[in-house]
């Protein structure tokens, strides 16, 4: 067996069990917001327990003493957002740190204090009972530490929009109702010239954008209500605020197309020039672009694929959301030696309690998941797609209901993205064609036997040859 036997005594004097060691070098620290316990081997220093605060000077000191007990990897929790500076001290001291969930060491009773949780990581770690988080590298980090703070600025900005509704509705102003988007061409138009002062109806009508439905006379009656000033300053202020988070949200744009434009492309399009975009509607006319996540200066689909090395936009779901992917797995896919690992670690397949040789519960693992939640909503996207994926979605929401077929089709997009990255291959649409005959042929021989069971025999039909 791999790795030599330890016994030692913890701080009671309770003697633990011999164990195999696996990792020798082993620390074990328990983050927290002003302290940090930590433990090394009990054999590397007089007191293998010592307590450091989080001060940049503290957590130098920190580690300063793990590399002079000659520790060469730690273990940590995932605790909010603790321990990222820990992370980036220890990195630098070429001590491996291993980030955990808390959840894989909580099962145990006892050890709930500070100060024998951390000798007890230390312990898991250094007989392998731990597995580290995924973590991409620090370019990566940057990117995503962007993206996120974009996201959550979107929601935000939604809130005001939300508010600006609200005051309209106090005011029994139904523009809101009339046309599909308040915060559109015509509803910001209508919005900043009722902060000018702007209250005749018909003045406000002819804002109208040419491509709003709905007629000049309708959204005349929607713009009739009364101008109390409490409402009016509301709406003054949420739009205020939807501006100034819009101009945020431009600007986290070109920071993340600064940063997307420093990694090395793994393919050049002038060498090797972009696919031809397949992702065509039923009439054949290219798809509206929506809104996108970067400045319309940015080209998304030419940026991916020099990141990726294959154009992942032609993917059906993912044509919008490919750099938030990119920003949450980054585009190594060696860190999972198969696509099945990849959507484990995404909890987008089943997963199974067995005991005593049955199978006690089956069902997918309820855990939040950034990325799997974005495959997830690529999936959502496709109940009207008329691509073999949304196909593929209605198929199994009729078999399986809403949510597993969305979690099915998601786990099928997880699979076919790893697998282009990883072994830089195209999306071919062609694969589906057979993959639909194996089903027809399957579904042929389902009625056959349902048919020959109660008594029957399926005569197939000539089918007449087209005039």
């Amino acid at each position: 067996m791999k790795g030599t036997f330890n016994r030692r005594k913890d701080r009671k004097g309770m003697c633990l069990e011999d164990r195999p060691v696996l990792e020798p070098n082993a620390g074990g620290i328990d983050v927290g917001a002003r302290e940090m316990y930590v433990a090394v081997p009990p054999d590397r220093d007089e007191n293998p327990v010592r307590v450091f605060q989080t001060f940049t000077e503290d957590l130098l000191k920190l580690a300063d003493w793990l590399v002079a007990c000659r520790v060469t990897t730690v273990v940590m929790e995932s605790t909010g957002v603790f321990w990222i500076p820990l992370y980036g001290i220890l990195e630098e001291r070429g001590v491996k740190p291993c980030l955990v969930n808390a959840r894989h060491m909580k099962n145990v009773p006892g050890r709930r204090t500070d100060w024998h949780e951390c000798q007890w990581l230390q312990y898991l770690h250094s007989v392998g009972l731990l597995r580290a988080a995924f973590r991409p590298e620090g370019d990566v980090c940057a990117v995503r530490a962007i993206m996120r703070h974009r996201n959550d600025l979107v929601q935000m900005a939604s809130q005001h929009v939300q508010h600006m509704q609200k005051a309209l509705t106090q005011m029994n102003l139904q523009i809101q109702h009339v046309i599909s988007d308040i915060t559109g061409l015509t509803g910001l138009a209508i919005v900043d010239a009722i902060l000018a002062g702007e209250r005749d109806a018909s003045v406000l009508a002819k804002l109208r954008d040419p491509h709003i439905h709905a007629s000049i006379e309708t959204i005349q009656k929607s713009l009739v209500g009364n101008w109390r000033p409490e409402h009016l300053f509301t709406l003054k202020q949420s739009r205020q605020l939807y501006r100034t988070y819009q101009q945020q949200i431009v600007e986290c744009d070109q920071e993340i197309e600064k940063l997307v434009r420093g990694f090395e492309p793994r393919v050049d399009p002038a060498v090797r020039p972009l696919p031809p975009d397949r992702k065509r509607n039923h009439s054949g006319k290219k798809r509206r672009k929506k809104n996108g996540i970067l400045e319309p200066g940015f080209d998304l689909r030419t940026e991916a694929y020099k990141l990726f090395g294959v154009d992942t936009t032609q993917i059906p779901g993912l044509a919008t959301t490919v750099f938030t992917l990119f920003s949450e797995v980054g585009r190594d896919m060696s860190k999972w030696p198969t696509s099945g690992h990849f959507v484990s670690w995404q909890a987008l397949c089943p997963d199974n309690d067995i005991t005593g040789g049955r199978v006690s519960w089956k069902g997918t693992r309820k855990v939040q998941h950034r990325a799997g939640q974005l495959f997830r909503m690529a999936a959502y996207s496709l109940h009207h797609s008329l691509t073999p994926m949304g196909d593929y979605l209605r198929r199994m929401k009729f078999k399986l209901g809403p949510q597993a077929a969305t979690t099915a089709t998601a786990h099928k997009i997880a699979v076919i993205f790893y697998t282009m990255v990883k072994n830089q291959v195209e999306y071919d649409p062609s694969m589906w064609e057979a993959r639909d005959a194996e089903r027809e042929v399957r579904f042929e021989a389902k009625l056959k036997r349902q048919a020959k069971r109660l008594g029957y025999e399926l005569v197939p039909i000539e089918k007449k040859p087209a005039a």
